[in-house]
């Protein structure tokens, strides 16, 4: 039976439904939601009328949970804690439990983990520095000298793990190496978990993957041949981007994600049926992200998803609401689930990396 939890989010509808989203694909059970339009409040995350306001319902309610739609900090998250006596489950940790249930192979086990232990960390030395102070009776009756192993436990376990993320990130290395000896050039599908990438993926390669359950149903990089008439690519579907993805996390999956880095082409989905400002959020989360690793933006071809879900006059009114009139880049509208315009963008990337008939830096088309 999932955990009953009260979600703690802002009022936007965008941000309800991912919240809800979350919590659903990490297996809980939302039986009420709390609107706040500030939750990154210094005490309590929401102010203190709110948090008690919360602690009342948990008087009336059976609930198990409590999950929180922000990144807490680890203060803010005891704070919250201590008043409503009650596991308080945050943004990243969320995003962890989903990624921890996701995981398919030993390397994104390795990444997720190591991820956990940062989280943890952090954790444990803010419990320590309220111990100090007096905060807290102890350290779950730990004392302090018995923190400072568990804390040590923690950097040893995270030092293994990182050398077994090298030898990953070696293996990779040795797959790049043997696939430029062939010559066959690499483009990656990125962009906001549930845009569709894993769809386009399929439908692109005649491949099966999961699809529709939930957030992160990509946590691995996953590659198959693309045939263009003559000539053929290889096509990797990458982990969906979230808002607010701490940096360590990012960190994590570095091994995973530099293959963006290699990459001839960027493929950037959309889901263009959405509102103009989620739109606008869910990009920027992107772009940051790729900013992170370090993906020259020049690589990168926009692909509008879900067109059938709108039209192609509202597609262009986003268009130019995002500036992408004023960019380089190329910008095709697609629908990953009806196949619209599938067959223009094999043309299209064919074009761009063995015809040279289209320049991405000088090209300005809004293809229809």
């Amino acid at each position: 039976m999932n955990a009953k939890a009260i979600l703690i989010t802002y009022p936007e509808e965008e941000s309800i439904n991912e919240a809800l989203s979350l919590a659903e694909t990490a297996g809980y059970d939302v039986k009420k939601i709390v609107k706040q339009k500030h939750i990154t409040r210094s005490r309590y995350g929401i102010g203190k009328g709110k948090a008690l306001e919360v602690k009342d319902l948990l008087d009336t309610m059976n609930i198990d949970v409590i999950i929180f739609d922000e990144v807490l900090k680890p203060s803010q998250h005891y704070n919250l804690a201590s008043l409503c006596k009650k596991e308080i489950i945050d943004r990243e940790r969320i995003i962890l439990e989903i990624f921890e249930r996701r995981s398919s192979n030993s390397e994104s086990r390795i990444q997720i983990k190591l991820a956990q232990l940062r989280y943890e960390m952090v954790r444990v030395k803010e419990k320590v520095r309220l111990a100090k102070i007096g905060e807290q009776p102890g350290f779950f009756g730990l004392g302090k000298y018995d923190a400072d192993i568990h804390i040590l436990d923690i950097k040893s376990r995270m030092s293994i793990l990182k050398k077994k993320l090298e030898k990953e990130e070696k293996r990779r290395k040795l797959y790049r190496y043997q696939r430029n000896k062939l010559g066959i050039p690499t483009i990656s599908l990125v962009g906001y978990t549930s845009a569709g990438k894993t769809t386009l993926f399929n439908h692109l390669t005649g491949e099966s993957k999961i699809t529709g359950q939930g957030m992160f149903t990509t946590l691995t990089t996953f590659t198959r041949a693309l045939n263009l008439n003559e000539n053929k690519v290889l096509i990797t579907d990458t982990v969906g981007f979230v808002n607010k993805l701490p940096a360590y996390m990012i960190d994590a999956f570095k091994s995973t994600l530099n293959e963006l880095v290699f990459s001839e082409l960027i493929l950037l989905v959309l889901d263009i049926s959405q509102k103009i400002n989620d739109i606008k959020i869910k990009l920027n989360s992107s772009l940051h992200i790729m900013n992170e690793l370090q993906v020259p933006n020049t690589k990168i071809i926009y692909l509008f998803n879900k067109i059938d879900l709108t039209d192609l006059n509202d597609a262009y009114d986003k268009y130019i609401d995002l500036g992408l009139e004023d960019s380089n880049h190329i910008v095709l509208p697609i629908s990953s689930k009806t196949g619209h315009n599938l067959d223009k963008l094999k043309d299209l990337i064919g074009d761009i990396i063995y015809g040279k008939k289209i320049s991405i830096k000088n090209n300005r088309k809004f293809f229809k």
